[in-house]
């Protein structure tokens, strides 16, 4: 399977080593898709070469992506020859037409001797002056340690100004900022910028800047409609390779629900065949009207694909902003908290009680914090949602010979709608109104910009799980390495509860009162002096508060820690002086 890119520009310092960004997989049994994140930025030189007597000199061809923190080659993308029609007999006039029966290598001089022919106009240049370039400086914190934070690195990407004194870019380029500041297309100056909202699922931010200088003479972007398979697109911004402003074309080759390389998610999506590489990430794709249908967000890379870029459509990007305005905070895409199973079988179908006329898909689970579980159950076929009927495959019909997966009129609700929901339970047809909210994770996906929760006690450090916390501590491959009984519960467990956590004793410190114990390593923690453990505040709070003679952790693999009480809180302070940690457990846990 393919490996999905984002496409951050790298920055590459001439002091420090790269730092490799994490990446990010996809869940809920889909292929795993990794985004190859950079955090140097790289400007080639002009490589040192002689000319040949006699020869023409040659320049040298770029054959790979030089992003320095890439672990795998990728093939360059083939050179795109001259479009026929865009650049044999074409020339551009200042009003951003492009006008016939001019050489494309040759400068058009409009005077009174030519006047433009306005009849043949063929095409519509997109203002890129609403383009900016984005310079972030991120400070990750480090979940092995996560009393401290990891060192802080630079990268650069794209984005574009849009209606009211604001600016679009991705997620994951100012994900963990500390300061971000965007430039504009032919200026020398860098203007601080302030993040508004960052949409993790959908992989879209929000900038303003404060500084009126900023916003003069640039019109903002407009946006278009979805587009058409096989219509054109134009993607623009800063790629990897230089510092100037760089444009590529292509077609949309595909559309459907995609796994959003960052967001952990699926949303709807555009496939393309424009390059997208480190650095376009946050850049506008443009149709043949100057219109931005989509965000360049992530590419395909492997070494039988060339030339698949992915972009985030334009309903995507209008439901971030209009959720934003409707709620003045980014509150995220809600979903229907259930798992399903397709009923192409028709034995399955009869058994279910299913009519010939009947379509629908069989409810597997039910996730027990979702509202959806108050109304509906296992076994349960849904037939329609919102009046639209589901097909056997759980697709629903999307345009003129196109078909798409349900979870599409779901992503176009709001968190907080309601939608009509029609079943088949035991052969009779029901009709719930449900509430849509967003998923909640037992192991999640994100911590969406807060700072990891950590408690220790004797040296034991204990601290909750999640996808970034497993990502630090094994690697992007960490679906194959975690231990067995963390990746069950990541792929297939359901939170009982809206603020249940996976504990686990994170590592030992060692000292003199945790002998024996110093092998403990990622278990998860099941009970403390014989109560349940809920999260990682409950058992904070039940080992501040134990007056037993000792403290006993239950553990998975049915393995026990005892250490006794007074000693251990005791040792507890010269091992946080030992190792400079500031406190025995983060701030949240301290409310």
């Amino acid at each position: 399977m393919g490996n999905r890119k984002r496409g951050r520009k790298p920055k590459v310092s001439n002091s420090e080593p790269t730092n490799s960004h994490p990446s990010t997989t996809s869940n809920d049994g889909l292929p795993t898709v990794t985004a190859a994140t950079t955090s140097e930025s790289l400007h080639p030189g002009p490589a040192a070469s002689s000319r040949g007597r006699g020869r023409p000199r040659k320049l040298p061809k770029h054959t790979e992506n030089s992003d320095p923190s890439d672990d795998s080659p990728m093939a360059a993308s083939p050179e795109r020859r001259p479009s026929r029609h865009g650049s044999e007999n074409n020339h551009c006039n200042g009003d951003g037409t492009v006008v016939g029966d001019a050489p494309v290598a040759q400068v058009a001089v409009v005077g009174e001797a030519a006047p433009p022919k306005w009849e043949r106009v063929v095409k519509v240049v997109p203002s890129m002056d609403a383009v900016v370039k984005v310079f972030c400086v991120h400070t990750e914190p480090n979940f092995s340690l996560p009393w401290q934070r990891k060192r802080q690195y630079s990268s650069s990407s794209s984005g574009f100004i849009i209606g009211g004194r604001r600016v679009l870019t991705n997620a994951h380029s100012v994900e963990h900022h500390t300061q971000v500041k965007l430039k504009k297309r032919g200026s020398d100056t860098k203007y601080l910028a302030t993040v508004l909202a960052i949409g993790t699922e959908c992989d879209i931010a929000m900038l303003t800047v404060d500084d009126d200088e900023f916003w003069e003479g640039v019109s903002p972007v407009e946006f278009g409609d979805l587009p058409a398979l096989q219509d054109a697109v134009t993607v623009v911004g800063y790629p990897i390779g230089g510092d100037t402003i760089s444009v590529t074309s292509g077609v949309v080759s595909r559309m459907e629900i995609l796994s959003y390389v960052h967001g952990s998610t699926e949303l709807l999506g555009l496939q393309i065949d424009a390059a997208i590489n480190s650095g376009n990430s946050g850049g506008p794709a443009f149709n043949d009207k100057g219109k931005c249908v989509g965000i360049a967000f992530q590419s395909l890379k492997h070494e039988d694909v060339e030339n698949i870029g992915y972009v985030i459509p334009t309903p995507v990007i209008m439901h971030f902003i209009k959720d934003y305005e409707k709620n003045g905070a980014y509150t995220g895409f809600p979903v229907l908290g259930v798992e399903w199973q397709k009923m192409e079988n028709p034995d399955l179908r009869m058994s279910m009680g299913m009519g010939s006329d009947q379509k629908g898909v069989r409810i597997r689970r039910v996730e027990p914090t979702a509202p959806e579980s108050q109304v509906l159950k296992p076994s349960d076929v849904i037939l329609s949602f919102d009046g639209v009927n589901i097909a056997n495959d759980g697709t629903v019909p999307f345009r003129h010979g196109e078909r798409i997966g349900f979870s599409y009129l779901v992503s176009q609700k709001y968190t907080g709608d309601s939608a009509r929901v029609k079943v088949l339970r035991n052969s009779k047809i029901l009709e719930f109104d449900v509430k849509l909210a967003t998923h909640k994770r037992l192991i999640a996906a994100h911590i969406k910009g807060q700072p990891p929760s950590y408690y220790i006690v004797a040296g034991f450090v204990f601290t909750a799980v999640t996808v970034p916390y497993l990502r630090s501590e094994y690697g992007k491959d960490y679906e194959f390495d975690a231990p067995v009984k963390l990746l069950d519960k990541h792929l297939h467990a359901m939170a009982e509860s809206e603020d249940e956590q996976l504990v686990v004793v994170s590592q030992v410190l060692v000292a003199d009162i945790n002998i024996g114990y110093e092998d403990i390593v990622n278990t998860q923690v099941l009970a403390f002096n014989g109560k349940p453990v809920k999260n990682l505040k409950s058992l904070a709070k039940m080992v501040e508060r134990c007056n037993e003679e000792y403290l006993k952790f239950e553990l998975e693999y049915q393995q026990i820690v005892v250490l006794q009480t007074e000693t251990a809180k005791a040792a507890t302070l010269d091992i946080l002086s030992t190792h400079c940690i500031p406190s025995a457990m983060s701030d949240d846990l301290k409310i």
